[in-house]
């Protein structure tokens, strides 16, 4: 009892909160709570500004009138489940704002009134009244919505005194009901009668009267210690002024034919909607559908849920063909542990029907249903276990809903599936299905539910589900985000829950109608392959659904719990084309850069003397001193052509003079007396090194000479240390005579000292040259003459003089 009270408490303050708070002026509410502290008094130190006070679940046993004085603001004041016993109304009379006040659950048998003008809900329900707590003062209260009520005795009298209000929901919260005298209930204007019954209490005279005086009825706790009219005595009742429209009975505990009466009675009645929940039935069946009434009615809805049986058998034709044969529009049994459904041989009405949470199998569909009009089924929480069965019954049907979620239901591939073109919402989830599902759905389907099942990928097969909009793939096991390229005008699409890693392309080029996308709580791999999908949500002005909570990476580990908008993945580096373009582009401007140099600073010509430079240092470091004690007077041997002397004598030979070296020249030192030859060979043999001076003048004049010395010496060949080349000009291959080979062959390995065009860059050019000659001739003629004195005092000791040197200088 008190639960449902409680349920009641919390739906009333709804409606009146949402009955009368939009009507109140804009200003900031202060809510105080002290329920549940077992307060044995107001307390005294009440905020003024309070407009909600809630006292309930405490132990106040009276209320004074300086309570709430101070709270003059209060608009809702909760009192329930306390220990009240007496109430002067006059307490909130400086509540003048008062709007809701809740008494219910307390002590209360004395009320003393006083008007409250603006009250629109009042709560004594649940009191120890001995009768009902109604005087003229109500009945003042013209803005009263909702009431609550209680009293041992319920008589015409008392209600007459508020029968001119238009209340929204009379409520009667009865511990005990001594009396109640007939026709008392319809005296009440009210839209909504709720009566909570007392044990023994004669149900049949309050549901005649509630009948008669509400569109909508709801009466709970009904037992069988009830007192029921005869099934005789029923049938010749009849129901003049009936107003229910929607009937709702909550608790019932009755025998089975006790029910019966129940819906025979209300079959004839005004109700269109008749629905029970909580229902507990049981003894032996004696009344059946063939004794019942099926003429005569308005009833279009049958509602019974949680439903309890208290015998072991029931015979299922009595029960279930009792309902079927109703033929209403809308019927509802769930919750109820029903194994089984009858359905008459005859085509029905039915246009809803709701068994969820049963025990139904597949043997339902066995036999041939005709239900021409069905347009919703509820299936959901049973033991199905094969989708064709069910295509094949629903194809029979006008179907427009279907739901078959949490069964046992598979397809195989080989089974076929028939659907009836109408059927446009599908909720499958909750199965075990995998792929092949998706060959046994209607090609009509727009909503289609296949969360929670075992599908790990959508087969790009399936091309018949074109009208597909909206798809719920959760909670299965899908490694990638599926394509639409079948499913054109997809526009929802549900993915969270799964394995998905990184999706692909095919994705983002064949949904382009997707508008809403929830692919929250994946596994997702923050790497490259994820950048369009996270660029998505930029550019689709809140397409993601859950974003970004619900997206966090799971790889690589580095990453792992942070989310995807703080994932920070360069273009540059995951565009494979860019990154390419963009090294080609630096490569091209470097490239362009050092074209520059090279052009403006010559930068070759440096590279090519410091290599020179460095190639022969090294060769000074390996030269022996077997290699210096050749037969030498000169520092440099210097050859040129008579064209080139002009630079050969004011370039050339002061550069070398500074040294100390000492030079021979071309000409000059030739003995008149030897060919020329003769002198070239002479003077090379005697000088350390030998420059040759190379121009297109000096090949045209003077080279003739040196090739055959140079093509018959050994000694001499292009990479001797002994010889230096300088290029004084440049001289083109093709100018060169083929009877020079060893020019040529120099000339292509570059072995030569090039003359710059630049002055600045003469430094490092004497710096190469100076290298390449540098000999300290003192130290050879020392070594020379030591040699020469060995030899004399070797030959003196044999008394004979056979040489001297005398090429030593």
């Amino acid at each position: 009892m008190k639960h449902i009270r409680s349920i009641y408490v919390f739906c009333s303050i709804a409606l009146s909160v949402q009955g009368w708070a939009s009507k109140l002026p804009e200003e900031r509410e202060l809510t105080t709570n002290f329920s549940n502290m077992s307060l044995r008094k107001v307390p005294a130190d009440l905020t003024p500004t309070t407009t909600t006070l809630d006292l309930s679940y405490n132990l106040l046993s009276q209320l004074q009138t300086s309570d709430f004085r101070s709270v003059s603001r209060l608009k809702v004041l909760t009192l329930c489940h306390n220990r009240i016993q007496e109430l002067d109304i006059k307490t909130f009379e400086f509540n003048r704002e008062l709007r809701y006040l809740d008494l219910s659950y307390n002590r209360l048998k004395i009320v003393t009134w006083y008007s409250l003008a603006g009250l629109r809900h009042l709560d004594l329900s649940f009191n120890d009244f001995d009768t009902m707590p109604i005087c003229e003062e109500i009945g003042n209260m013209s803005h009263l919505e909702i009431l609550g009520l209680s009293g041992a005795k319920i008589q015409k009298s008392d209600f007459q005194k508020i029968a001119h209000l238009h209340l929204n929901t009379v409520f009667l919260g009865l511990r005990s009901l001594s009396h109640y005298e007939e026709g008392s209930l319809p005296i009440l204007n009210t839209t909504k009668l709720h009566i909570v019954l007392p044990t023994n209490t004669n149900f049949w005279v309050l549901l005649r009267d509630g009948i008669k005086t509400s569109k909508i009825l709801e009466m709970t706790n009904i037992d069988g210690k009830s007192q029921f009219a005869s099934y005789e005595t029923q049938q010749n009742l009849t129901l003049e002024n009936s107003k229910t429209s929607i009937l709702l009975l909550n608790k019932v505990d009755l025998l089975w034919d006790d029910l019966l009466l129940i819906f025979q009675f209300v079959w004839h009645s005004s109700v269109e909607s008749f629905q029970i929940q909580h229902l507990t039935f049981g003894g032996k069946v004696y009344l059946d559908h063939n004794s019942f009434d099926y003429s005569n009615t308005v009833m279009r809805t049958m509602k019974l849920e949680h439903i309890q049986f208290r015998i072991f058998y029931i015979p299922q034709e009595k029960v279930y063909l009792l309902f079927t044969k109703m033929d209403i529009e809308n019927l509802t049994i769930s919750d109820a542990q029903m194994p089984h459904m009858l359905f008459p041989v005859y085509p029905t009405r039915f246009q809803y029907l709701n068994f969820a949470n049963n025990i139904l199998t597949d043997d339902l569909f066995r036999q041939p249903i005709q239900l021409p009009h069905l347009k919703t089924l509820i299936l959901k929480g049973n033991k199905l276990e094969t989708l064709s069965l069910v295509s094949f019954f629903a194809n029979n049907t006008s179907l427009k809903y279907l739901d078959l979620s949490q069964n046992l239901l598979q397809h195989e591939n080989d089974e076929n599936c028939f659907w009836p073109e109408t059927l446009i919402t599908m909720n499958l989830s909750s199965n075990k299905f995998a792929d092949s599902v998706f060959r046994c759905l209607p090609r009509s389907i727009q909503i289609l539910d296949l969360n929670n099942n075992k599908i790990q990928t959508v087969p790009k097969e399936i091309i018949h589900l074109k009208s597909l909009q909206e798809l719920n793939l959760a909670f299965n096991f899908l490694t990638d985000l599926p394509g639409c390229s079948h499913f054109r005008k997809l526009s929802i699409l549900n993915i969270e829950m799964n394995l998905i890693l990184s999706p692909s392309l095919d994705f983002f080029q064949s949904c382009q109608e997707v508008k809403t996308l929830n692919a929250g709580r994946n596994p997702f791999r923050c790497t490259c392959e994820l950048r369009d999908f996270i660029q998505l949500e930029k550019y689709s002005e809140g397409m993601m659904t859950g974003w970004s909570d619900s997206y966090i990476c799971e790889y690589p580990l580095n990453l792992k719990g942070t989310q995807l908008k703080d994932v920070h993945l360069p273009e540059l580096s995951c565009n494979t084309a860019l990154l390419i373009v963009t090294i080609v582009a630096i490569m091209l401007v470097l490239g362009m850069a050092m074209a520059f140099c090279c052009f403006y600073f010559d930068l070759p010509w440096y590279l090519r003397m410091l290599g020179q430079w460095t190639q022969t240092l090294q060769r000074i470091r390996k030269t022996t001193q077997e290699q210096l004690k050749r037969n030498v007077q000169f520092h440099v041997f210097i050859s040129y052509s008579e064209h080139d002397s002009t630079w050969v004598k004011h370039e050339l030979i002061p550069n070398l003079q500074k040294e100390e070296k000492l030079i021979c020249l071309h000409g000059g030192n030739f003995d008149p007396g030897k060919s020329i030859a003769e002198n070239i060979m002479n003077c090379t043999e005697k000088s350390y090194k030998s420059i040759f001076v190379l121009s297109p003048n000096f090949v045209q004049s003077e080279w003739g000479h040196y090739e055959f010395y140079f093509a018959h010496h050994s000694l001499f060949h292009e990479n001797s240390d002994y010889i230096i080349f300088i290029l004084l000009e440049p001289i083109p291959l093709y100018c060169i005579p083929t009877r020079y080979p060893k020019l040529k062959a120099l000339l292509e390995k570059k072995a030569y000292l090039e003359w710059p065009k630049d002055r600045r860059k003469c430094g490092l050019f004497w710096a190469n040259l100076r290298a390449a000659i540098n000999v300290n001739l003192l130290e050879t003629r020392e070594m020379c003459e030591l040699q020469t004195f060995v030899e004399l005092n070797e030959e003196s000791r044999g008394s004979t003089i056979s040489l001297i040197r005398t090429d030593c200088l």
